[in-house]
């Protein structure tokens, strides 16, 4: 029986092109448990994958989509049966292997997590990757001593899908959140999502002058990396933490050692990808119990699989706002 799916070939050429497709089980990789995919998300390095590849896709033709939520059809490992509401991120799933986008997936039981009690699978796509790489960096900021009333904590690329669960949680747990953003456009978003403070990002995206300046923040999720990675860290607050979760601003860090050996910040780095089992399931379960669903849902944007080339290259860009959930079978 064949099904839906997202289908990206390169030509002899190495240009890309994505378009619904046909497949059947046959087509799908190994793994013990079949999942009928009811949503999925659109994440950067979906748009790398649906594009270009960005180096992360390895075989073609490929089937893009990093994250899954769906209902296990069928499983040969006990952990899992029939009925089953599951969610995958990471694991590479959607890079090197095939993903979510379409109808059906085939994965690794050890890829997969239990959908926690009240979270529904639309609502598990509407965090998908971005929110639960947000969450693990509010777990390790307060794993690292950040609790509400030391200070603000600043959310680069607020507007984004990390930044916008991470202000979204950050203030319901009675943090005062500044959010920074290059669109202007945004601010009002952000103010719903709980952000007190507006910072223009040309006010904090320059090169740094002296290696230390006012010490302005409590904590910091960070989503941009580069040279407002490198400012932040000498504004951050006697043995505060960043927690860095992304490089849309560059991977490289034009930074001094000063903020770490003066201050004693601390830069913790955030991989959503190779998560252990405990930790996973730890960080699902806190999304359940400390995402405002109501927040959740003015970040969302729908989608179906006829949509995702043009997504795709819009995320690139970095045009889209909050979270787009895709409905596999709309």
């Amino acid at each position: 029986m064949s099904f839906n799916a997202l289908v990206v070939r390169k030509d002899d050429e190495g240009k890309t092109s994505a378009q619904i497709e046909q497949v059947t089980l046959d087509d799908l990789p190994e793994g013990e448990v079949v999942v009928a995919v009811e949503y999925s998300t659109v994440n950067y390095k979906d748009g790398l994958c649906i594009g270009p590849g960005g180096g992360l896709v390895r075989n073609y033709p490929h089937v893009p989509g990093i994250d899954i939520a769906g209902t296990v059809e069928s499983s040969e490992d006990a952990r899992y049966k029939p009925g089953d509401k599951v969610v995958v991120t990471g694991w590479r799933v959607g890079e090197n292997r095939w993903g979510g986008y379409a109808q059906k997936a085939r994965v690794k039981a050890d890829y997969l997590v239990p959908l926690p009690d009240g979270l529904s699978t639309h609502d598990a796509m509407a965090v998908g990757t971005a929110g639960f790489t947000a969450m693990l960096a509010v777990m390790a900021l307060e794993d690292h001593g950040l609790v509400p009333g030391n200070g603000p904590v600043l959310v680069t690329g607020a507007a984004g899908g990390v930044g916008s669960v991470a202000t979204a949680i950050l203030a319901a747990r009675g943090y005062e959140v500044a959010g920074v953003t290059g669109r202007p456009e945004s601010a009002d978003y952000m103010r719903g999502l709980g952000a007190t403070q507006i910072v223009a990002r040309e006010d904090i995206n320059e090169t740094v002058k002296r290696p230390l300046e006012a010490e302005s923040w409590a904590g910091c999720v960070d989503a941009v990396g580069g040279a407002m990675l490198a400012r932040v860290l000498g504004q951050m607050q006697y043995g505060a933490s960043v927690a860095a979760v992304g490089l849309a601003g560059g991977a490289g860090l034009p930074a001094t050692v000063i903020p770490f050996l003066l201050r004693g910040v601390n830069l913790l780095g955030i991989d959503s990808v190779m998560q252990p089992y405990d930790n996973r399931l730890r960080a699902w379960q806190r999304v359940a119990s400390d995402l405002p669903m109501d927040k959740l849902a003015t970040m969302i944007r729908p989608a179906t699989l006829s949509d995702l080339p043009q997504l795709g290259a819009d995320i690139l860009k970095g045009q889209v706002q909050g979270r787009v959930v895709v409905d596999v079978n709309g």
